[in-house]
């Protein structure tokens, strides 16, 4: 134990000493994060702390092997894993820097991350087999080595998709670390005890610069290494457990917000018919923020949403078998709930609504028929005619039933139509409320009602109806009609509206 405090606190000291220079280099180098788009930060904020991060985490390495120790005697027995973790993470940093600094394709990035992954593997981090429930062991035999490559890359964009507030990423990595060495640490398994305690020692150093308000961000370059030393020290972990079903979930929970919010990505972007990699604000950590949360408040929710899946994946792992019920059923509450408070089933639900609102019979009948508005008005004389023109294209816009009212009133309807053919049962119908003229002077408002193939008023019909009632309001203020406020006159040059708006002086 003494040697895993060590590496710990060998670790967080030299990525504190080491953030400094690294943000001093990035601000030389321009590598710089500025407002805009969607970055949520307010001011530029230099990148790269991965170097940071990285260097923090070998430096703990290094000093552990040189030692005459057990768990220097265990990294030297398994040099092979050594060996391939720090390959696979030097060249995501690597790849990483250049986007931080140069901005690379994603199909770039995406074959550097399978080459990690594929390094990975060669390595000795195999992802055999799988026990499922009710079903047994799964071997993948052939599909070991894409499978592997699959969980590895995964991680790595999920951990890269969630960093985007001061601190998150960093602390979803320290809970997911911090399940990780305690597994090991029970299981006795030494390498990986001894990667996670330099990995959060290296995360919290640099934590201490990243928490809000951040000075420096990790960059691709450090979402990227850390997302590795996660999904290869994961499986390292499952195959201490000899593949069953709990080494599975274990990695899954103590990761479940990015990778959750990965997957509703990927869901969102499919039913918006965007590519899977195109950029977005619609992330779990955005939409906490479009909901008025602070920028920290939004980090500590999810913070602490981390906090209970990490419990629940040691209890996942160290748990016997109701213990282990328990523990998945806390940690689905605690998804559920996120995305509950969140908005995402509003939001999937509300993605249907559009496609079929899209497709709705009542806006593409009034879509179609709004251009001939204005000639059809344009032969009107007087108000009766307004009104027999407005009686007639009723039925051709799918409404049921329009009313104009006494503003602020509920007096009976001055005038009404309403159609047989289209109005069915009045409780399926839908209506919407307009001013006819401006919201400040009008005196009638109009009031349409139709049966809504969604069950309510999407924002397409709104524009549509709008529309509908500036051409009668137009073709009532041409007749005269005393429904409608009066026009100002023109005002005379020079004077602005602003101005004649404002009351005369009056004399002392």
């Amino acid at each position: 134990m003494r040697a895993f405090v060590f590496a710990f606190v060998l670790a967080a000291v030299s990525t504190a000493l080491l953030t400094p220079l690294v943000r001093r280099l990035a601000l030389r180098i321009g590598a710089v994060s500025n407002p805009g788009g969607r970055n949520v930060n307010e001011r530029s904020v230099p990148r790269l702390g991965g170097i940071a991060i990285a260097f923090g985490f070998l430096l703990p390495l290094v000093a552990l092997v040189l030692t005459k120790s057990s768990v220097a005697e265990t990294l030297r027995s398994e040099w092979h894993k050594v060996a391939g973790l720090l390959a696979g993470a030097v060249l995501l940093v690597g790849v990483g820097v250049l986007d931080d600094t140069r901005r690379l394709r994603a199909s770039h990035k995406l074959i550097a991350q399978i080459a990690a992954g594929s390094l990975a593997y060669a390595a000795g981090y195999h992802i055999d087999a799988v026990r499922l429930p009710l079903i047994g062991d799964l071997n993948m035999g052939i599909f070991a080595l894409p499978v592997t490559v699959l969980w590895i890359v995964g991680i790595v964009n999920a951990l890269n998709l969630i960093d985007g507030l001061d601190g998150l990423a960093g602390g979803i990595a320290f809970f997911a670390g911090i399940t990780n060495f305690v597994v090991a640490w029970v299981s006795k398994d030494t390498f990986i005890a001894a990667v996670m305690a330099t990995m959060l020692g290296a995360v919290l150093g640099f934590l201490a610069f990243n928490f809000n308000p951040a000075r420096i961000f990790m960059g691709d370059s450090g979402s990227y290494f850390l997302g590795f030393i996660l999904g290869t020290s994961s499986v390292a972990g499952a195959q201490q457990k000899t593949s069953t079903a709990v080494a599975i979930l274990v990695p899954v929970l103590a990761l479940g917000v990015p990778i959750f919010d990965t997957l509703l990505t990927m869901l969102r972007r499919f039913l918006e018919r965007r590519p899977i990699f195109s950029p977005d604000r619609g992330h779990i950590h955005h939409r906490l923020l479009d909901m008025g949360i602070t920028h920290r408040r939004a980090v500590l929710i999810l913070y602490g949403v981390s906090l209970v899946l990490t419990a629940a994946a040691i209890g996942v792992s160290l748990g016997r078998s109701w213990q282990v019920g328990v523990a998945i059923l806390v940690a689905s509450v605690a998804l559920v709930g996120l995305t509950r408070f969140v908005g995402y089933f509003e939001y999937l639900l509300l993605m249907r609504r559009q496609r079929a609102r899209l497709r709705s019979p009542e806006t593409e009948a009034l879509r179609h028929l709004i251009p001939e508005l204005p000639a059809l008005f344009a032969g009107a004389r007087s108000e009766d005619e307004v009104f027999k023109v407005l009686g007639a294209i009723g039925p051709r816009a799918a409404l049921a039933a329009v009313e104009l009212t006494a503003s602020a009133s509920k007096e009976p309807a001055i005038h009404r139509w309403e159609w047989k053919d289209a109005a069915g049962d009045a409780s399926e119908l839908v209506s919407a409320r307009y001013p006819l003229g401006d919201d400040r002077s009008a005196r009638v408002d109009v009031r349409f009602r139709w049966r809504s193939a969604t069950g309510d008023v999407s924002p397409q019909m709104e524009v549509l109806l709008q529309v509908f009632v500036d051409v009668v309001f137009s073709a009532l203020v041409r007749v005269t009609s005393p429904l409608v406020a009066p026009v100002p006159a023109a005002l005379p040059a020079g004077v602005s509206a602003e101005r004649a708006s404002q009351p005369a002086p009056v004399d002392a």
